[in-house]
């Protein structure tokens, strides 16, 4: 069997695993992707996520991630569910990606079961699978591998599926016939930018995560600023604001994916919903869930920042229950 057709058959065993898009790359880094990562983390656009500036040499270098290292699959998952965000979670929003069941869980296991398949078809190789949760620049190598590009807002962009979508890479010591890099096709378009109520973006394709929203709600720990917080409109677990307004998002399809759905309690909740959240109901409510992320004390302190009360009656529980909650939690 020619490298070929060991590639087409991975691709239909990505497509068979509910992969919406499928893209091989080199696993030799591109210089242009390693001189931005280093510009990016010198400007201190990564805040307070100190780690990406530790493994900043194994993002811009897979062979120290995997040596012998000759090829990286990319596949992307489209996440989209057509509801609103008022529909979803009220006054209070929580960004679309977080609506269902967390992604790791979702794509890792499907990514699995592709490595699986690669091993069958070329014993002795070995490989490493990431969703977005090692060293790895997933969107430079998605927009190597041609399934979109990097937009003006950072995000990628695909052309059949907007930006709705979750990534996830197999490297491996297999080599496998590569694709062409995708185009950027953000044109003159702006609206990403202008957009954005923190000015999180200081230049095009550059975001600063010390001002971006999802960065505040979901990584920072400790008090948000007011000045920054009372941009957020709502927001209390991540942003969406520079992918709605994204042209390219017309283009999204409903995803097949129903883990990803709006889940039931989310849906449609009463008024008080988020000002009587008791601990019980965090940990239900959000159990294999992305929220968890930022933790009981997160959410409670991002809830707090947009309400006029406050400290409402439930965030305070929440307050007293951290300890309780954030043993639940399934990331660090």
């Amino acid at each position: 069997m020619t490298a070929t057709q060991l590639r087409e058959q991975l691709a239909v065993k990505a497509a068979e695993l509910g992969f919406d898009a499928f893209g091989v790359t080199s696993a030799v880094s591109a210089p242009d992707d390693r001189d931005r990562l280093f510009q990016w983390l010198a400007s201190g656009c990564h805040a307070s996520m100190s780690w990406m500036a530790r493994n900043a040499d194994r993002r811009a270098d897979l062979q120290l991630v995997l040596p012998g290292a000759k090829s990286v699959i990319s596949v992307a998952m489209n996440y989209y569910h057509p509801q609103t965000h008022n529909e979803c979670c009220g006054d209070l929003k929580v960004s679309r990606y977080a609506w269902g069941d967390d992604y790791h869980n979702i794509v890792g296991a499907k990514l699995e079961e592709l490595r699986s398949a690669l091993d069958d078809l070329i014993p002795g190789s070995d490989s490493l699978t990431y969703v977005d949760t090692g060293p790895v620049m997933e969107k430079a190598i998605a927009e190597r591998a041609g399934l979109g590009w990097i937009g003006k807002n950072a995000c990628l962009i695909t052309r059949d599926f907007g930006s709705w979508v979750f990534l996830g890479e197999i490297i491996t010591t297999a080599e496998l016939p590569i694709d062409q890099p995708h185009t950027d096709f953000c044109g003159s378009c702006s609206r990403c930018i202008d957009a954005c109520p923190t000015d999180a973006f200081p230049e095009p394709y550059v975001l600063d995560a010390g001002k971006c929203i999802s960065y505040a709600t979901i990584e920072h720990r400790g008090d948000i600023p007011e000045e920054l917080s009372a941009h957020f409109d709502g927001w209390i677990f991540g942003c969406d604001i520079c992918q709605d307004v994204c042209p390219w998002n017309k283009f999204a399809r409903v995803s097949d994916e129903q883990s990803f759905a709006p889940r039931t309690g989310c849906l449609c909740p009463p008024g008080d919903f988020w000002s009587s959240l008791t601990p019980e109901e965090f940990r239900s409510e959000f159990a294999n869930s992305p929220v968890l992320r930022t933790k009981a004390e997160g959410l409670a302190r991002n809830i707090r920042s947009q309400t006029a009360d406050p400290l409402p009656i439930a965030v305070r529980s929440v307050r007293a229950n951290v300890r309780l909650l954030s043993d639940t939690s399934e990331h660090e």
